[in-house]
């Protein structure tokens, strides 16, 4: 079909989003996990593949969680 979306083309897209709402929107897993499977297709990204790349986001640092009122996907407090 086209080329395959890993895990790191899933984070990098994830993490460019976080960065671009930082300070405006607070971004939930949820939020996160449609917006890529809206961008690169439901084919070739899925709910798990989107899962896999949040812990890579949150486990390498550039991500953390944060709790104020839910569970939200934010840069790490610099």
């Amino acid at each position: 079909m086209g080329d395959e979306v890993t895990v790191s083309t899933v984070a990098e897209a994830m993490y460019e989003m976080v960065k671009q709402y930082h300070g405006k929107k607070n971004l939930k897993a949820m939020d996160l996990t449609k917006a890529m499977i809206e961008k690169f297709g439901g084919d070739n990204c899925d709910k798990q593949l989107c899962k896999q790349a949040i812990r890579e986001l949150i486990d390498s640092g550039r991500c953390t969680y944060s709790y104020v009122g839910g569970s939200y996907i934010v840069l790490p407090p610099t």
